[in-house]
């Protein structure tokens, strides 16, 4: 329970709690706090969205575009789906993102078979390559991308995957420069022992060589099994913990703490490939839309403060996470958002592994 710092307010309450019949003092208190969910970050935009499918032979993988249809020029959010996952399991979550003004384009990186970790790389960076010259053509009318401010953004390997086109490990040379990046939950393997090529992850703290900030949001639930034998979708030793740890400021983590590793996806998901991903990993107990709209909220506040220089609402949320929709575990940071200075974490390697 927050504090209330002013003393007449806190008069009047005691005193509308003595006469009041209806309402004890904590009860009166408790209408001060904030609301969870009360940012409009956490809530749906004020655009109008679409979202289609690109299937011509011009991209070179078939494209999920999620986009205003409202006039106007917007930031670009290239997505990576998961492991064995469809880039239209996002819908949801995208167009939260498009209501608040951000093209979203969302490749599906894999047909029949997985392609290896560093195959899912080339199609990545052919995908970006491809936006300067032809995304504007797919876009509604008078709807513009704006191709300075773009953000790689992925969900488990596809996570991992756009740290390591952000990271420069891509045969190919990507053409497009990138302002941001942020993993939904990132896995590089299926532990330490064996992860996935490329092997990004160094084990030594602040070891990426990036410039640009980054946002990398957990589960709590991601690291557990769904049922013995079965391994954790989001194991220790390659998951959003330690990519936070080899980031650099500016960075800032955030875990949802009872949800799982698959929880933001769409409520319902079609066909087999749907039914394995609802039963793969372990899930939260509640309603997978307030795990949307606060991983929603928190990319776009991100993006907000970084691509925008409006950053109360990404502040807020690094001071206070209780005001998103569901819990957050305490927020970690190395330094705060522009004009929003916040105390760097101390952290260390023990033992191999991380303690915050």
């Amino acid at each position: 329970m927050k504090i209330v710092k002013s003393l007449p307010t806190l008069v009047v309450i005691i005193l509308l709690a003595i006469f009041s019949e209806a309402k004890p003092i904590s009860s009166i208190l408790s209408e001060t706090e904030s609301t969870p969910g009360t940012l409009d970050v956490f809530g749906k935009g004020n655009l109008s969205t679409a979202y289609f499918n690109v299937r011509t032979t011009s991209p070179p993988r078939p494209l999920l575009v999620v986009t205003p249809n409202v006039s106007g020029t917007y930031p670009v959010v290239l997505f990576l789906h998961g492991t064995y996952l469809l880039n239209s399991f996002y819908t949801d979550l995208l167009q939260h993102l498009s209501s608040h003004g951000y093209i979203v384009v969302a490749p599906q990186l894999w047909d029949l078979i997985l392609p290896s970790g560093p195959e899912e790389l080339e199609y990545a960076v052919k995908v970006a390559n491809w936006l300067p010259l032809h995304l504007t053509s797919v876009l509604p009318k008078n709807v513009e991308a704006n191709l300075e401010k773009i953000a790689l953004a992925g969900h488990s390997r596809g996570g991992k995957t756009a740290f390591a086109l952000a990271l420069g490990y891509s045969k190919i040379a990507s053409q497009v420069k990138f302002s941001a990046v942020i993993g939904v939950d990132p896995v590089a393997g299926a532990s330490k022992e064996s992860r996935t090529e490329p092997k990004i992850l160094n084990y030594v703290p602040g070891s990426f060589n990036l410039t640009i900030p980054v946002a990398v949001i957990g589960t709590g639930l991601g690291d557990q099994p769904k049922f013995w034998p079965m391994p954790a979708c989001a194991p220790q030793g390659v998951n959003h913990v330690e990519f936070f740890l080899e980031s650099r400021p500016p960075s800032g983590h955030f875990v949802t703490t009872d949800y799982g590793h698959m929880d933001m996806l769409n409520d319902h998901l079609d066909g087999v490939i749907g039914t394995v991903a609802e039963a793969l990993c372990k899930n939260g107990k509640g309603p997978k839309d307030p795990m949307r709209r606060t991983i929603g909220g928190i990319v776009v506040a991100f993006l907000k403060a970084y691509f925008e220089a409006d950053a109360d609402e990404y502040a807020t949320i690094l001071e206070d996470p209780s005001v998103a929709p569901v819990t957050l575990d305490a927020v970690h940071q190395f330094a705060g958002p522009p004009n929003h200075p916040q105390p760097q974490v101390n952290f260390n390697y023990i033992d191999g592994s991380t303690e915050l």
